[in-house]
Parts: C-alpha cells; structure tokens; sequence
C-alpha cells in the first residue's frame, strides 16, 4: 500500500531501441508516442498490442520529471507492462545538438524550396519532419525547469 502511494506501483517498463544501441531502459508513470494513428497515451496495466511509430517525439514521465526522445519511424508493442519501441534512430532531447538539427532542418527546406524536376521530395519532408523533431525535443528539455 505504501508503495502504491509512492508510486512506485503505478510504473511500467519503456525501452526504446535503436540497430545500434539501447537508447532508454527505465521503469516509468506515463507516456505519449507518435503513432502513424496519430499521439498515443500509455499508462500501466495497458491492453497488449501492437503499432506503427511516426516522426516524432515519445515525452514520457519518470519519478514525476518528463522527458523527451526524438524518434524516426518504426514499431511498438505493449506487452506486460513494456513498451518496447523499435526505431530506425532516437536521440534523447539532452543529447540533440541543436545547431546540427537547424542545419539539417534548413537544407532540407531549401531543397523543399527549389522543386527541382529530380528532387526526391519524399526524402526531403522526411528529413525536414526528422529535424523538427529533434529541435522539438531539444527545446522541450531546454524548457523544463525541474
């Protein structure tokens, strides 16, 4: 009872994985992610099931305190009390260098700007909503006065 108060009892496991490296592995309260249905919320004790993740942005709170990592497309599944995310890349808003994310923002606006007959324009929004996300997350943990 106690730790339930605490709220210790109302956590459950988020992980999120890149090819490369495990970028989160904590128990957490909450948390909200881009699925391709559009932001999803999760909390504990949530039925098991499995989605597409969008660009953008997984906000979760741990120990009271909200956190942000930038996400590129991939999978979810919710499954006894793990969210489990599997993502081509994901950077933690901390970790975002901010003036490489600009940069990358505006060639890709610039390339969006030209229309030029040879243009992957796929690609380019790609790479545009990729680098807004990572500013989003970056500002987000710049904001946060906890």
């Amino acid at each position: 009872m106690a730790e339930q108060a605490k709220g210790k009892g109302r956590t459950f496991k988020l992980e999120i994985i890149t090819p490369e490296r495990l970028v989160v592995d904590e128990k957490i309260e909450a948390a909200v992610i881009p699925a391709t249905q559009g932001s999803l919320g999760i909390l504990r004790n949530h039925a098991p099931f499995i989605g597409g993740l969008d660009i953008g942005v997984v906000k979760y709170r741990r120990e009271g305190k909200l956190h942000w990592v930038a996400c590129n497309v991939g999978v979810f599944e919710m499954r006894e009390n793990t969210l489990r995310i599997l993502t081509d890349t994901a950077e933690r808003g901390t970790d975002i260098n901010v003036v490489r994310a600009q940069q990358a923002q505006e060639r890709a606006q610039r390339r969006l700007r030209k229309k030029e007959a040879d243009l992957d324009y796929l690609r380019a929004e790609l790479a545009l909503r990729r680098a807004l996300a990572r500013l989003k997350a970056a500002a987000y943990e710049e904001r946060d006065p906890a």
